[in-house]
């Protein structure tokens, strides 16, 4: 009697970040010290942690605010060649309660600015860009998006 084959499992790591608005419908971008290039405040959800959760602590930690995160704006699936299956969401943060009273405590973040949607590409990674577009509508439609690589099944070709 043999052994039936178990299927591989996926087992992707698994993010969340937050998008703030200010009152001209821009976005808050951070500038990271421990990589090239721009980001949304956000990271890495730890075992036992839901999404929203490890949003919620990450903007604490990053940006030394205390805010309550609504909904998911988007759920993206986006495997990355150097670092595997990856499940990364977008939640809504509103408005940033003040831009001054940001403080970056643990060392993560240099610097935070709030970019016009025209202006994203000159800042973030293609898919990142098209994630936070994604998500954006996904906040004017008022429904949440799921996403392959930043794009939803209504803006894919496939």
């Amino acid at each position: 009697m043999t052994t039936p084959e178990i299927p591989r499992l996926a087992t992707p790591r698994v993010a969340a970040g937050a998008l703030f608005f200010d009152e001209a419908g821009r976005v808050l971008l951070v500038k990271p010290t421990y990589k090239e290039g721009w980001d949304i405040p956000g990271g890495y959800v730890e075992s036992g942690e839901s999404p929203r959760a490890a949003c919620i602590r990450e903007i604490q930690e990053e940006l030394g605010v205390s805010v309550s995160v609504k909904n998911h704006l988007v759920i993206d699936w986006a495997p990355a060649e150097n670092e595997g299956d990856k499940i990364l969401f977008i939640f809504d943060a509103g408005r940033l309660p003040r831009h001054s009273e940001i403080s970056f405590n643990d060392g993560e973040l240099s610097e935070a600015r709030f970019v016009a949607m025209d202006e994203l590409d000159g800042y973030l990674s293609e898919r990142l860009s098209r994630r936070i577009r994604t998500a954006v509508t996904a906040k004017v439609r008022g429904i949440p998006a799921y996403a392959e690589h930043g794009v939803g099944p209504e803006d894919s070709s496939h």
